[in-house]
């Protein structure tokens, strides 16, 4: 059963001038318990939103629709009522940018210890106490608690937010993008970090990214999204080596490989605007292997196997 569920999530903002962008469109996905599944896609195509939306962060111009349940416990059902007593308890994010997400001015201790205190999970002699196991756990010394985030360095810096997120041990951890930034090493401490901490704590992991080298590396599965949409949900190794719907395809040909063995190809054009309603498929303009259904008849999500699915008109006998 899915320690994370999302049923048909759809989430948009109202703009000033009276327009609408509907940014998530009716995007559903599971992660089971221990698990890691990574969300891909270009800029602009709404995986930031989805966390948002998760954890119940979203603005106040915003509007969202669907079912998200963590553990089985509703988060959606009334609001921010529903989503705080669940936000840091059963499901915590690590933001992108850890600069920005840590208050300057106040220690880090202090800082992970907070949804403890918030929550009421611990006492403030426990909190410390908890804090420092917590230090110890993402690598930093528990003696630099009483540090401020300017003293020390950007991957550090990003081991104090996964530590935060973990203070009141949820059982859901969204990552948005956690390396960006960061150099090529420390990327790579922070995501074994990560890898380790899901296999100890049994934590299920939702990873956005744009690094396709990334997501196959930490993540047994992936879903890719365009324009708000899900494009393909599956295993990492069939999403690389048998693509069900050609964006995934072109995503992977536009990602170096370590050998150099085939030459780059770029995706043409860009993504549809998301102030308007959708007729078609929305990856049709740039993709290189359209037919007459595609302009005018949405694809659906189709099953290919158990594992794996594609919203895509050359999966369907129908159409082909």
């Amino acid at each position: 059963m899915s320690v994370l569920a999302v049923e048909d999530l759809h989430v948009g903002f109202e703009l000033d001038d009276g327009s609408e962008v509907h940014a998530v469109r009716g995007v559903s996905l599971g992660v089971e318990r221990g698990a890691r599944l990574g969300l891909v896609g270009e800029s602009g195509c709404g995986k930031t939103t989805t966390l948002l939306a998760l954890m119940g962060l979203l603005p106040a111009n915003a509007w969202v629709s669907g079912r998200v349940l963590v553990d089985g416990q509703e988060l959606l059902a009334s609001g921010d009522a529903s989503a705080r007593p669940l936000r840091w308890t059963e499901i915590a994010m690590v933001p992108q940018g850890a600069m920005n997400a840590l208050n300057p001015v106040r220690t880090i201790g202090r800082q992970i210890a907070e949804p403890m205190l918030v929550h009421g999970t611990q006492s403030k002699r426990a909190a410390e106490a908890r804090t420092r196991e917590l230090l110890a756990l993402v690598g930093i010394p528990p003696e630099r608690a009483g540090r401020y985030p300017h003293e020390f360095s950007g991957g550090m810096r990003q081991r104090v937010t996964i530590a935060m997120a973990l203070a009141c041990e949820p059982k859901v951890l969204l990552a948005d993008e956690p390396t960006t930034a960061l150099d090529v090493m420390v990327q790579a401490q922070v995501l074994a970090l990560l890898v380790r901490l899901c296999d100890e704590l049994s934590l299920a992991l939702l990873l956005v990214t744009h690094d396709l080298p990334v997501v196959a590396h930490v993540c047994g599965s992936a879903a890719v999204m365009y324009a708000g949409t899900l494009a393909e949900v599956g295993p990492v190794d069939t999403l690389y080596h048998d693509p069900g719907h050609p964006y995934t395809r072109r995503l992977f040909e536009a990602t170096p490989e370590l050998r150099g063995g085939r030459p780059l190809a770029s995706i043409p054009g860009v993504p549809p605007p998301l102030d308007r309603p959708h007729v078609g498929c929305p990856f049709q303009p740039r993709c290189d292997r359209r037919f007459e259904p595609c302009p005018v008849i949405t694809p659906a999500l189709l099953q290919l196997d158990p594992q794996h699915a594609a919203a895509c008109h050359l999966n369907d006998p129908a159409m082909t």
